[in-house]
């Protein structure tokens, strides 16, 4: 599967310049030490959520693949908000809804998802379903911040900017998700990653992570 995957993105790992040197070494060691200690101070959180995932059917975690820096493939954590048949849902609500079928085309997303469970809409809805990407951040397959993670077939849709996509190492939160996040369109997220990209830095990841608690206690555009 992971050789599959890695396959269909071969042909992108020719990114814009890197962001290395020891600005970047120095920040990405400063992302993993942070989301290490938020851990340790969410983790009553956390076990909360894993007791309560527990008395649900199925796995409590999921780990789907996205498409990490130069393309590498690494498995996304989050806590299981779908049903376990979730893509048996996905297939015969497509196959008879054309609307739902435009709707998922165009943003890879549905507005009324019949796939997601009762304490899925909750985590969804507060992102606490991302806590697991902390682990994701801590191993270095994530930053705090950066674009959002993608699948191999959505890169696609980046088109040239997919090289500012693979020069940076993706985020738990960024630009798009306090920008509007699911009431953006999928061309204006493409566009946001790729500003995040152009002005990266310490001070702005700073200033989105200050934006991310804000849009948390709002849910804005969270669903």
């Amino acid at each position: 599967m992971t050789a599959v995957l890695a396959s269909s993105v071969s042909r992108f790992r020719l990114s814009a310049p890197p962001k290395s040197g020891p600005d970047a070494f120095a920040q990405a060691m400063l992302h993993r030490i942070a989301a290490a200690l938020i851990f340790i101070c969410i983790s009553p959180i956390f076990l909360l959520l894993t007791v309560l995932m527990a008395f649900e059917k199925g796995p409590i975690f999921f780990g789907h693949f996205r498409v990490g820096r130069d393309g590498r493939m690494f498995r996304c954590l989050k806590f299981r908000t779908m049903v376990p048949d979730a893509e048996r849902v996905l297939q015969e609500l497509l196959a008879r809804d054309p609307a739902a079928r435009e709707e998922w085309a165009r943003d890879q997303k549905l507005m009324n998802d019949p796939r997601i469970t009762r304490i899925g809409q909750f985590l969804r809805k507060t992102s606490l379903d991302e806590l697991p990407q902390l682990v994701n951040v801590i191993v270095g397959d994530m930053a705090l911040v950066g674009p959002r993670p993608v699948t191999a077939q959505e890169l696609h849709r980046y088109g040239r900017a997919r090289f500012h996509y693979l020069s940076v190492t993706p985020g738990i939160t960024g630009l798009w998700q306090v920008s509007g996040r699911n009431n953006t369109t999928y061309e204006e997220r493409v566009e946001l990653d790729k500003h995040y990209v152009e002005n990266c830095g310490v001070w702005f990841d700073l200033k989105i992570l200050l934006r991310t608690a804000v849009v948390l206690v709002t849910g804005d555009g969270a669903r």
